[in-house]
Formats: C-alpha cells, sequence, structure tokens
C-alpha cells in the first residue's frame, strides 16, 4: 500500500557512516544527499528559538549533522525549545509568587485548585523538542549511536561507498 510504512524508519546513509553500521549492499544508492551546511533561520522563530538556533546550528554543523533541507525540522525543534523555556519561566514567576503551590496549581472561580495550563504547555513543548533533538542527535541515547565530526572532516562521505 502507497504511503503505508511498517517497521523502523530508515537511517539516512549518512547517519549509517558515522555509525559505522553502512553495508554497501544495503545501501541506497539514489538517496537524495542536501548540501551540508547551516540555513538561515525562519524570520518567525521567537527570541529565545532564534538564539537556540544560533547555537545549536554551529554545532550540529561542525559535527556534519546538519544540511540546508533540514531547515524546518531544525526550527521546530529550536521553536519548541523556545516554548518550553517560555512556560517555564512563566511557571517560575507564578512559583515566586504562590510557594505553597509552586505555581502548578490555580485557583479557579468557583476556589478549586486545577492543574496550572501552563505546565501542560510546558511539558508539551518539552516533549516536542525532545522528538525533534533525537532525530538531530542530540540526546545522550542518540548520540552514543554518532560518532561527531567523522562527516565534518570528509567531502563527500558516500564516495568511499559509491565512487
Amino acid at each position: 500500500m502507497p504511503g503505508r510504512s511498517t517497521g523502523r524508519k530508515p537511517k539516512p546513509t549518512h547517519l549509517k557512516l558515522v555509525t559505522e553500521t553502512l553495508r554497501a549492499t544495503r545501501a541506497n544508492k539514489a538517496e537524495a544527499m542536501p548540501d551540508a551546511g547551516i540555513p538561515n533561520p525562519p524570520r518567525e522563530l521567537g527570541a529565545i528559538a532564534k538564539v537556540e538556533w544560533l547555537e545549536i546550528s554551529k554545532k550540529l554543523n561542525a559535527a556534519g549533522l546538519l544540511t540546508t533541507i533540514d531547515r524546518a525540522a531544525l526550527a521546530a525543534y529550536c521553536q519548541a525549545y523556545g516554548r518550553w523555556i517560555q512556560a517555564e519561566r512563566v511557571l517560575a514567576e507564578m512559583a515566586a509568587r504562590d510557594p505553597e503551590n509552586a505555581g502548578l496549581m490555580i485557583e479557579t472561580t468557583n476556589g478549586n485548585l486545577v492543574q496550572n495550563p501552563m505546565v501542560g504547555t510546558a511539558n508539551t513543548a518539552m516533549r516536542d523538542m525532545m522528538r525533534y533533538a533525537v532525530e538531530f542527535g542530540m540526546t545522550p541515547s542518540a548520540r552514543s549511536r554518532v560518532r561527531a565530526n567523522q562527516l565534518a572532516t570528509q567531502k563527500d562521505p558516500a564516495e568511499q561507498f559509491f565512487g
């Protein structure tokens, strides 16, 4: 069935190279190889997200894990990071005003205590951020499968297998 996938999603060739799991017989010889480099950040990123973009894009590029086509995925990661930080700052301000509930609970107009909606916002943004972070090898478990700088030091890593 078109559009339906089963099993694990395939690992891109460049990640197979850095994890030393590439087998020439199983390599996708027609795989798209986007240009490496740092894409320009979208104008729509919030201030916190832009700061994260500038910092993390340099590190990902230096490790050989960023291409120009990764712009949207990196923007989504940075925007989720920015939302998470904003939500945590709001929660910290609320906690300072309400040490008893630490900003985690708020009182409704009926006098009932309910979870602060900002807790859900922070949790959702954090979850989204971590999903994108895994895609770029930015978590300890994802990083354990990637050898940084291997791609950054080679002009065309696929050449040794397909050239």
